[in-house]
């Protein structure tokens, strides 16, 4: 890279949100009340019945540690523990289904996450899925996809869930360098990736999606080569291409190595454009913040046409405005209000037994929030922001005086009556974001709490 770019780097490269939401998880509160979430949840669904819901069922358990990992996951190799957890996961359903019992609901996304839902048995997953899909209608454009982990999904599981109406899949590959994947405690064949990519597409899924991580320990330029060719070879649909985040405050797993083991500033950005053009010299398109696509695969189409929508669960084709969260740990999104299950699973299930929405904290979104939400996801989904000429909730001239800098380094163009990234610009979309957050501005705001933003 140029000497500029080392300059931009060592200026921008900063602790910051990702902005999976706005506001982000550390500034929610526990101002959100049983009868409180109730309420924006039915009133959610019956301004929006027509377009449909999203679901995001969280299965925590994984049978080995992936030292990278800070999602919120349990350690077993004991499968006596999916009944419970499922039982459970149900009776939360079972909640909400209650609240809106007066209406049908349409499904039009269904996503399975953790921790590594394939620890669950094909039959497991099987009871789940058509317990939850019971007396709802699925549209007939939905979405159903699956996470997993090649080392622990079986071709029985693939198939049951494809017959569920499951049509994307998404495989953890991370890196295909040996010494890496000892870093991290994954250790997965190429050749178990490719396995699992042929079970999707011989049934039939819609999309193969492949999660790339880089800033790993020990991953050197010829590790994203070597990945990246085999990327080239098995032509998934869809890469997500994540940057590393190291968090060991947050995530203990992380310590078992140190930051002298991994690649920062300037290097770990030389292994994302490492990656990036490469994939865009095979045919991919780059799409938001950290996503690749094949010009023909749906979210590439989302893209192009302005309708790509980003939400907990990544970004996807379809936007609803109610995301119902199930599981330990879980987010729901009314779009007026957030809301996350309490992360132990003892506390999820004492919860849930007492029939009670097993609340941890959440946010109630002022006129305010919604606004800028709106423009943090424009900004991380097309790279560009369209300011509201009637807004009297936004400092936009402090907005643009904060982007001065940036744009004066040609990272964006600031205009009347909104921002354009340029190309430059794209790998800085979260330090844009941060312009518009007036949290971070605030006297008692702490950057500590994230990781760095390149």
């Amino acid at each position: 890279m140029k000497n500029l770019d080392s300059d931009l780097l060592k200026k921008y490269n900063v602790a910051g949100p990702r902005y999976t939401s706005y506001p982000t998880v550390p500034h929610w509160s526990d101002d959100v009340t049983q009868k409180s979430w109730k309420n924006l949840v039915t009133t959610s669904f019956e301004e929006n019945n027509e377009e449909g819901i999203s679901i995001y069922i969280h299965i925590p358990y994984c049978e080995a540690l992936c030292t990278y990992c800070g999602c919120n996951k349990v350690i077993t190799t004991n499968h006596s523990v999916e009944q419970p957890y499922l039982e459970t996961v149900l009776k939360e359903w079972r909640m909400y289904k209650n609240l809106l019992k007066h209406h049908k609901i349409k499904i039009k996304e269904l996503h399975l996450g953790g921790g590594t839902p394939t620890f669950f048995s094909a039959a497991n997953l099987k009871h789940l899925v058509e317990m939850i899909l019971v007396g709802c209608e699925v549209v007939d454009d939905h979405e159903f996809s699956v996470e997993v982990h090649p080392n622990y999904t079986s071709q029985e599981q693939v198939e049951t869930l494809y017959h569920l109406g499951f049509n994307r899949i998404s495989i953890g590959v991370q890196d295909v360098d040996p010494v890496v994947q000892k870093a991290i405690n994954r250790i997965q064949s190429i050749e178990q990736v490719e396995r699992v990519s042929n079970w999707a597409r011989d049934l039939g899924y819609k999309s193969v999606n492949f999660d790339l991580i880089y800033g790993l320990p020990f991953q050197k330029e010829e590790s994203i080569r070597q990945t990246i060719e085999e990327v080239k070879r098995l032509r998934p649909d869809r890469i997500a291409f994540y940057s590393y985040a190291h968090v060991p405050w947050k995530s203990r797993a992380q310590r078992l190595f140190t930051e002298d083991d991994l690649p920062k500033g300037e290097e770990k950005q030389r292994l994302f454009e490492i990656g990036k053009d490469y994939l865009l010299e095979v045919g991919y398109k780059r799409i938001g913040m950290d996503h690749f696509a094949l010009p023909e695969d749906e979210l590439a189409q989302a893209y192009a046409a302005g309708e790509m929508h980003r939400n907990f669960m990544g970004y996807t084709t379809k936007k609803t405005s109610l995301l119902i969260g199930l599981g330990a740990s879980s987010i729901s999104d009314t779009w007026t209000g957030y809301m996350q299950n309490e992360k132990t699973i003892k506390g999820y299930t004492e919860r849930v037994d007492k029939g009670e929405f097993p609340i941890l904290k959440g946010h109630h979104l002022s006129d305010t929030d919604l606004e800028l939400r709106t423009y943090i996801l424009s900004a991380m989904c097309q790279f560009k922001i369209v300011f509201n000429p009637n807004s009297y909730n936004i400092q936009i001239e402090e907005v643009k005086a904060r982007l001065q800098e940036m744009e004066n380094d040609g990272l964006v163009g600031v205009f009347d009556n909104g921002i354009l990234l340029s190309d430059r610009g794209k790998t800085y979309v979260r330090n844009v974001c941060m312009a518009l957050d007036p949290r971070l501005w605030g006297q008692n705001s702490s950057t500590q709490l994230f990781s760095s933003t390149i």
